[in-house]
This record gives C-alpha cells, sequence and structure tokens, in this order.
C-alpha cells in the first residue's frame, strides 16, 4: 500500500504543481523511445515533472548544456561524464536509456557483412568523432586489423544526416540509428551489419547530470529516473503504444516505417529494459573509449554511477 499511496502522492492536481525540467537529448531518434513513451503516457507528470525536452545536436553538445547549466539533465554517450571527470569536472550518471549500440549498417549494393574485415576497401559514413556511431565503427576496424582512412574511410557528417550521405552515393555503407536505418530501408536499401550483437551489453546511453543537481534537489532526480524505469518498462510491455508514439514524435515519415523501426529496437533489445546501470554495460563503453583513446578509465563505476536512485525505482515499481 506505500508504493500506491506515494505514487498517488506524486501526481499533480494541477499543471502549475508540476516541476519544470529542462532535459536535453542529443539527437531526436528513436533509440530515445523511453522518453518519448513517459512522455506521452504521462508518466514524467505522473511523478510530478513537466519535460522540456530540446535536441543539442550532438553528445558533446547534449552533456556541454548541462555543464553549462541550460539543462538540469541530459541524454547522450556517457563517455562525456566520464571525460569530465577525468579532467578534473564534474558529472554523474544516473541511468541507462540506451543498453545496445543501435547502430546499423545500411546499404543500397552491400551484401550482409558478417566479418568486419570486409569494410576493407569500402567507404562508410558516420556522425563526427567522438560521436559513440564513429567510436564504435573505428573500434570494430582497428580490431580487424583495418587503417581508418587508408585501409576503410569513413565519412564524417552531421548527426542524423549519414544515411541522406549513403542515399546520394558518397558512401557503400552508413552507420546510422532508427529511423534513419528503416526510411533507408523503406527506400531500397538494406540492413547489412548489426552493431547491437556485434558489440553486445553497452551503456550507449545514459542520463547524465551535475553532482550539485543530486544534493540540491534529490526528489527531482528521483521523479526523473523513476519515470525512465517505468517508461522502459511500458515500451517493451506495450509494442503498440510505442509505435503510436513513435508515428507522432515522426510524423514526416510513413507510419509503416515508424513501426518497422520499433520493431526492430524491442527485436535487438536496444532501449533500456531498465534504467539501472549495468557493470558489464559500462566496462565494454568505457574500454572502447579507452581503446580509441578518448579517456584514461581512470573513474572507478562507483565514482561515476549513481545507480541509487535507479534501485530506489525499481523496488518502488517491484512494490
Amino acid at each position: 500500500m506505500a508504493v500506491a499511496v506515494s505514487l498517488l502522492a506524486a501526481t499533480p492536481a494541477v499543471a502549475a504543481d508540476l516541476k519544470e525540467v529542462n532535459f536535453s537529448e542529443a539527437v531526436h531518434n528513436l533509440g530515445y523511445i523511453n522518453l518519448y513513451v513517459g512522455m506521452h503516457a504521462g508518466i514524467f507528470e505522473k511523478h510530478g515533472l513537466k519535460m522540456n525536452v530540446t535536441a543539442a545536436g550532438g553528445d558533446t553538445q547534449t552533456f556541454a548544456a548541462v555543464l553549462g547549466g541550460s539543462a538540469d539533465f541530459a541524454i547522450g554517450d556517457a563517455t562525456m561524464a566520464q571525460m569530465s571527470l577525468e579532467a578534473g569536472g564534474p558529472g554523474v550518471v544516473v541511468g541507462t536509456v540506451v543498453q545496445r549500440a543501435h547502430y546499423f549498417g545500411v546499404s543500397k549494393n552491400l551484401e550482409p557483412i558478417t566479418d568486419p574485415k570486409a569494410f576493407k576497401g569500402l567507404t562508410i559514413v558516420t556522425s563526427p568523432e567522438p560521436n559513440t556511431n564513429y567510436s564504435v565503427a573505428k573500434r570494430m576496424l582497428e580490431n580487424a586489423g583495418l587503417k581508418v582512412d587508408v585501409d576503410t574511410k569513413i565519412l564524417q557528417v552531421n548527426p542524423g544526416t549519414e544515411i541522406g550521405a549513403m542515399l546520394a552515393g558518397q558512401a557503400d555503407m552508413a552507420i546510422a540509428y532508427q529511423p534513419s536505418v528503416a526510411s533507408a530501408v523503406a527506400q531500397g536499401a538494406k540492413v547489412v551489419f548489426d552493431f547491437s550483437t556485434y558489440v553486445g551489453p553497452f551503456c550507449n546511453t545514459g542520463i547524465m547530470v551535475l553532482p550539485q543537481t543530486l544534493e540540491r534537489d534529490p526528489e527531482m532526480v528521483q521523479a526523473l529516473v523513476t519515470s525512465f524505469e517505468e517508461a522502459s518498462r511500458l515500451t517493451y510491455k506495450d509494442p503498440a503504444f510505442a509505435k503510436k508514439v513513435a508515428r507522432e514524435e515522426f510524423p514526416d515519415l510513413p507510419g509503416e516505417v515508424v513501426d518497422a523501426a520499433i520493431d526492430a529496437e524491442l527485436q535487438y533489445l536496444i532501449p533500456a529494459q531498465s534504467v539501472v546501470v549495468k557493470e558489464d554495460q559500462w566496462k565494454n563503453l568505457i574500454d572502447m573509449q579507452i581503446y580509441l583513446g578518448n579517456v584514461k578509465g581512470t573513474i572507478p563505476f562507483e565514482q561515476i554511477i549513481d545507480n541509487s536512485f535507479a534501485e530506489k525505482a525499481v523496488k518502488q515499481l517491484d512494490g
């Protein structure tokens, strides 16, 4: 009963009671479907929050919004928080939003690739370094013994435009996320490489915040993390609702394209099933970034990850 009472207590009587939260997403994409499901289902409002969401245009920009104070929270590549801490700055990760690499290799003319050595001689297109799809691609190529821009060229374009560059013939393959992937498939391309399976458990996207926010307003942080946990569960429990939400978030795309994108997201377990940051997810992320030279890996898991809010959310929702 205590859980039920707390949930009811969190439900605002009127809109004026809601606490406004400035929230930055790296880019608007279906990897973040849990966020959109939570917003459309009224989950954030139920927990007392009014979400003001803006797309920053990349991982670096979204964390910069938190550092600069224009956003209370950001979701994007959580390596940004690691970089900040290693440089003596602030940063805490309080949850996972995307639990696998939500990228697919898409091409008009290639056959499916299972061995990364087959990327030799190709031009692939990604977002600019240090965005995650560039980092994942670079490590994959180097692990296969290929030299970037010698054996395989990486064309770097603005986030969200990878598919267009491939369709225009500038590259053999685009490494992109949903719904761009499903849109490309609808235009005659096909998925030729699956990064979610290749990489395995991976904290592709984390919820980043400043430590002073945790200290100043732990109730707001708890409400946000609990909302994400609830939204994550709803996404997997009700795919039809997730598709309805996705269609509303991406109205310019054909409905069947959006539906196919959500089917792929859930099939490959890309959205986080729980907001709790798991150690294997984090290790895979940081190991990749150490390999690429983006971080030193000197910050222990417990120093950058604060799972206390996520664990409380799980306990509350499990009742």
